[in-house]
């Protein structure tokens, strides 16, 4: 028996020495091709510090905390409860669908690169209108860091001075502002960002325990029938009690996007195709957990439900209403500015990666001057200066728009639940096609025969979600109050489309493994 042992443990150990060694030779490869495609990043992010990147990039509870009064109008407790729960498993089955291509091939391209490589056919079309896609999502991602802040912002300057009346320019302002933060920070306090992660990373648990304790200590506790049997389907105009619970859905399905984040770094991480997956497993069932155990928390110590709703930030007056204190509900609800800030670094990072490689395989136009990395800091600057002035225009909306905040919320969720469906549909197609001449070369994170059951739950909770994501948060609708997030992504296909047919078909390349003869 003892013996028996033994050759399994060493079996073990060799296929993990083997599995290191490959990884060593992969790490190799990326550094060769990155050089001979415009420059190399720097390989620095190890495991703890690429879970801490995912963790705090997602920030969960804190961004459901800042939209939950979206649930408070449309499906009320049952939307928050219950949809809580169902997109804790939905996102779980995505991100580990995700997390097994990014084992097979651990890339900055992510989805763009898989959709180009598992599509059954026309790969070059699939991939360019992926990567079209994945970017703006991302892009629009990185814009909601600000917003939330800056709704953060206005409603304690409200709060706390009633006098105050905001203007929608004012946000814009604001928004820019923030942007400066992470632009610089990424290319002049660079090495500091590993140990602000950690901090925030620190924050985000602590914070979570102690508002937690708080509430559940000091404020007035709601009944068990109103958190888990009320469903609000009479305050927004829609009257159908299934459409309002799935519109009330986007403030637990939005927090729990971006887990792909991580992938965008990809040619830093050491050792990337184990610790990915890792990390973006990890990130979302723990900020899932913490989702959920937060927002029952809020709905059990809400207090008088019509204060709260009437606030424009209703976590204020949930903190207020418990505490009794101005000092502490501006302390509680900072703390959620705070980790929303230091994940903005993150996101600001992960995309202006995403926007190098797509242009590194001239997926964009000017792709030349993307893709290009500065030599000295050894970081994509040119891709992080498009970024910085995406988000710069994009903040404009809010001056056009008073329901700007909402396109700055879906816009994103709508946009990113898009980039995921298709290199899973393509892997699940690929999957159960056995005449294919090529077996899937498999990574050492793979599901074996639960994929296939793993994909299709993944596909149905994505499109589930997605029906839901365009349609306006209140009737009747006017101009000012529609939900421009279908009609914007739309437009981006649109362009995508054009793009293709006028010179993307013959400018993009596509962005199979090189040198890999199994991803044929």
């Amino acid at each position: 028996m003892a013996n028996e042992k033994d050759v399994e443990a060493t079996t073990r150990a060799g296929e993990v020495d083997e599995i290191i060694a490959h990884e060593a030779i992969e790490d190799e490869r990326v550094k060769t091709e990155q050089q001979q495609s415009g420059g190399a990043l720097e390989r620095y992010i190890n495991l703890v510090s690429a879970i801490n990147f995912s963790f705090l990039l997602q920030c969960s509870w804190e961004a459901a905390a800042v939209t939950f009064q979206f649930s408070l109008t449309n499906g009320g407790p049952a939307s928050i409860v219950y949809g809580s729960i169902f997109a804790g498993i939905g996102t779980t089955l995505v991100a580990t669908s995700l997390a097994e291509m990014a084992s097979i091939d651990p890339t900055v391209g992510a989805q763009y690169r898989w959709s180009a490589t598992f599509a059954p056919k026309w790969n070059r079309f699939f991939g360019l209108m992926q990567g079209w896609i994945t970017v703006f999502a991302w892009i629009c991602s990185c814009t909601s860091n600000p917003a939330l802040i800056s709704n953060i912002l206005i409603g304690l300057a409200t709060f706390n001075h009633p006098e105050y009346v905001p203007e929608r320019w004012h946000v814009t302002l604001i928004m820019w502002a923030l942007t400066l933060f992470p632009f610089f920070a990424n290319f002049w306090f660079r090495k500091l960002l590993k140990p602000v992660e950690a901090v925030g990373a620190i924050c985000h648990v602590v914070f979570f325990i102690v508002s937690i304790i708080t509430l559940a200590v000091k404020a007035k506790h709601s009944t068990v029938e109103y958190v888990f049997h009320t469903l609000t389907h009479d305050v927004s105009g829609w009257q159908n009690p299934v459409v309002a619970w799935g519109l009330g859905l986007l403030t637990v399905t939005y927090p729990l996007t971006g887990f792909d984040g991580v992938l965008h770094m990809s040619d830093e991480v050491v050792r990337a195709r184990t610790r990915v997956p890792r990390s973006m497993i990890t990130s979302v069932v723990l900020n899932a957990t913490m989702q959920f155990v937060y927002m029952l928390t809020v709905l059990f110590c809400i207090g008088d439900v019509e204060i709260v709703s009437a606030d424009p930030l209703p976590i204020i007056q949930v903190y207020y209403q418990a505490t009794g204190s101005k000092p502490a509900t501006n302390l509680f609800v900072s703390m959620l500015a705070i980790i929303i800030f230091v994940s903005f670094f993150n996101v600001f990072a992960s995309v202006s990666r995403l926007a190098w490689a797509f242009s590194r395989d001239h997926g964009l136009p000017f792709s030349r001057v993307f893709a290009k990395v500065n030599p000295r800091l050894k970081i994509p600057l040119n891709a992080l200066i498009l970024i910085g002035v995406s988000l710069c225009l994009l903040a404009l909306i809010n001056i056009g728009s008073s329901t700007a905040f909402n396109a700055f919320i879906s816009l994103p969720a709508l946009a990113l639940y898009i980039s995921y469906f298709f290199p899973i549909l393509f892997l699940f197609i690929r999957r159960v096609n056995p005449s294919h001449p090529a077996p899937i070369p498999w990574g050492p994170f793979k599901l074996g025969v639960w994929g296939p059951v793993v994909n299709v739950g993944a596909m149905c909770y994505i499109i589930f979600v997605l029906i839901w994501m365009p349609f306006p948060s209140f009737l009747p609708v006017d101009g000012l109050s529609m939900n421009y997030a279908g009609p914007i992504v739309g437009a981006i296909i649109v362009g995508a489309l054009v793009d293709w047919c006028l010179t993307g078909r013959k400018r993009f390349q596509v962005p199979v493994a090189r040198g890999r003869a199994d991803f044929g």
